[in-house]
């Protein structure tokens, strides 16, 4: 792989990216071979896991339910850390945006008829969910400089395109980049209801957006929610997942790079 290509061409993953390369504020840019998002890592290669090594991507973060990694367990590679990191709640009293009060008080947007965006802005305000992004950016924040962070769902469209969208946000990543980096899903995931598995209530939510494409608008469930809500992402970030300003500039510091794409 060269170092400014955007996909990883793998025998499993179809939705293996890199996120470098997008452009930041103040002529910055997103560093290259740091962060990745993905799809299911349940179906790797020797071939790709020998890749994965070679890349020196050593921490995978699994955003899956605890009902999908038991099903289809993440494939080892050599050097890799495993962290399970469930980034849905089935638990409704943890929604923070459903209480009236909090919504008046944050200026929290109604979005209307944007069903995956109401799902996302969901997510965004839960207790439990706040705590699995929380626990991502605490490993992008610990990570050694010589290695790189995967994290991954099923489909790589949702609950990674959501994670995609604050880590691209809090490197101050234009609001346009981030909705065609969520768009780049559509051309790269086969949409397919063969993939719907399973009963269970959080199941059947997870398989339905599997299976529903994502549009540019829904990605506003986070990048709006946060603006009008907290003003800008570093005080969501400071506020709601329990960072420092320090924190936050150590954040851009490690991923962000004067270096012209």
């Amino acid at each position: 792989m060269t170092r400014k290509q955007r996909l990883l061409l793998l025998d499993g993953p179809r939705n293996f990216r890199d996120l470098g390369g997008y452009a930041a504020a103040d002529g910055k840019m997103v560093k290259w071979q740091r962060i990745y998002r993905a799809d299911t890592l349940s179906q790797l290669s020797d071939q790709d896991c020998q890749q994965l090594s070679q890349l020196r991507i050593t921490a995978n973060c699994d955003l899956r339910s605890t009902y999908e990694q038991a099903m289809a367990p993440d494939c080892d590679w050599p050097g890799m850390r495993y962290y399970s990191v469930p980034l849905y709640s089935a638990d409704s009293s943890q929604d923070k945006g459903s209480n009236r009060l909090f919504r008046l008080f944050h200026r929290i947007p109604d979005l209307g008829d944007n069903y995956l965006g109401t799902i996302y802005q969901q997510t965004l305000l839960n207790i439990h969910s706040q705590q699995m992004f929380a626990a991502v950016f605490e490993q992008l924040l610990c990570l050694p400089a010589d290695e790189a962070l995967v994290y991954h769902c099923s489909a790589g469209k949702d609950r990674t395109g959501m994670t995609s969208a604050l880590i691209l946000m809090g490197l101050g990543v234009a609001d346009d980049t981030i909705a065609r980096d969520y768009l780049l899903s559509n051309e790269l995931y086969d949409f397919s209801r063969d993939q719907l598995a399973g009963d269970s209530e959080l199941t059947k939510r997870v398989a339905r957006m599997n299976v529903t494409k994502g549009e540019g608008t829904a990605i506003l469930g986070i990048t709006e929610t946060i603006r009008q809500g907290w003003g800008d992402f570093a005080h969501f970030f400071i506020k709601e997942l329990g960072f420092t300003r320090s924190d936050y500039d150590q954040l851009c510091k490690q991923y962000l790079t004067t270096q012209k794409a």
